[in-house]
């Protein structure tokens, strides 16, 4: 159902790890898809079913209607050890002697509005009521989880993510500026995600002029933000850019700090990302986020546009914080990888079959 995305990734990554890790036989079983992740000359031998290269507007509601119809062909000739959802439905598919589900985060029930947090609950809670098995992708995660649903903790483990966006420097030293010199944001922009506090901060800065912020991935600005980017006195400062995972990398690899001023995450990919590109990370204390982060990063209050401004100057004014930032987050980066978390996932399907 998505193009690119955390859960697409993170499907791909896991599949094609698993046979290495003693699971005989794995497919991802979706007859129509747009997982561009999954896109191959020949298709992956893994893969049940057909991508779908047209994009316009509805072709992700044509793809869900027609998968509705369609899956139960797919799987009639199946009887799998194991059904690992790829997300939350309200009725089962396939069939399995054992279900695992995957819980990424807590956002809807923390931040969406009412209406749709009810919608989405019902949904999630009978996935994760049928599931023998729940995987969370961070301890925050687990812990919320069990609280808000109260669910038995032995029914309920942790995967840490990894990341895939190498780095083609091999951890060099680059020259950092170009023209001048930049802040990286990555990906969408709304609600939690807090955008608009990391533009308040960053227009009270006297010492942070001469710099621009890079907003990478999401959509493009809109009117709303224009205006918002206008009324701070940032016009021509804060530039929207997106673009390949070359382009992304190259960003990061040039940008004088990465800036991730979300509210809440349920593990965060992009600060493993930036660290990996020797990009000093600048973080909000929430959520996930110091779970990943740890001690290679400098942290603020995501609800403290002041606190955000002055660590940014802080990152940007100090070479030498700047270099050990980079030490750290090198470091840091080897806890994570997709071998791993597709070591663990196969641990526990071991474990329960």
């Amino acid at each position: 159902m998505q193009r690119y995305g955390g859960i697409s990734r993170y499907f791909f990554e896991l599949t094609s790890r698993l046979s290495s890790n003693e699971v005989a036989d794995v497919s991802i079983v979706s007859p129509l898809y747009i997982n561009n992740y999954l896109k191959s000359e020949p298709p992956y031998s893994f893969v049940r079913g057909r991508y779908v290269p047209y994009d316009f507007a509805g072709v992700r509601h044509m793809v869900g209607l027609a998968n509705r119809f369609a899956a139960p062909f797919a799987w009639s000739n199946m009887d799998a050890d194991i059904v690992h959802e790829t997300y939350f439905t309200m009725l089962p598919v396939g069939k399995g002697g054992r279900r695992v589900v995957t819980v990424y985060d807590m956002i809807h029930e923390l931040f969406a509005p009412k209406v749709k947090r009810l919608r989405m609950g019902i949904t999630k809670r009978a996935a994760i009521d049928r599931a023998d098995h729940i995987i969370c992708i961070s301890e925050t995660t687990r812990r919320d989880l069990i609280r808000l649903y109260e669910i038995d903790p032995a029914r309920t483990s942790v995967v840490h993510l990894g990341y895939s966006l190498t780095s083609a420097s091999g951890g060099a030293e680059v020259q950092r500026t170009k023209n001048r010199p930049s802040l990286l944001y990555v990906g969408n922009r709304g609600g939690y995600k807090n955008f608009r506090t990391l533009l308040a901060a960053f227009s009270k800065s006297q010492l942070l002029r001469e710099f621009e912020l890079v907003a990478f991935g999401g959509p493009p600005f809109a009117a709303s933000e224009h205006k918002e980017i206008e009324r701070l006195g940032l016009t021509g400062r804060v530039r929207y850019k997106s673009g390949s995972d070359a382009a992304l990398a190259e960003c990061y690899r040039t940008a004088v700090a990465f800036v991730y001023p979300s509210m809440y995450e349920g593990f965060g990919i992009p600060p493993l990302e930036a660290m990996s590109h020797g990009c000093p990370v600048v973080c909000s204390n929430a959520g996930a986020i110091p779970e990943v982060v740890s001690d290679a990063g400098v942290y603020f209050d995501p609800e403290n546009a002041e606190e955000l401004c002055g660590t940014l100057e802080r990152v940007a004014a100090d070479d030498g914080l700047q270099t050990d930032l980079r030490a750290r987050g090198y470091e840091r980066t080897t806890a994570f990888s997709w071998a791993r978390c597709a070591e663990d996932t196969a641990r526990i399907y071991r474990k329960i079959v």
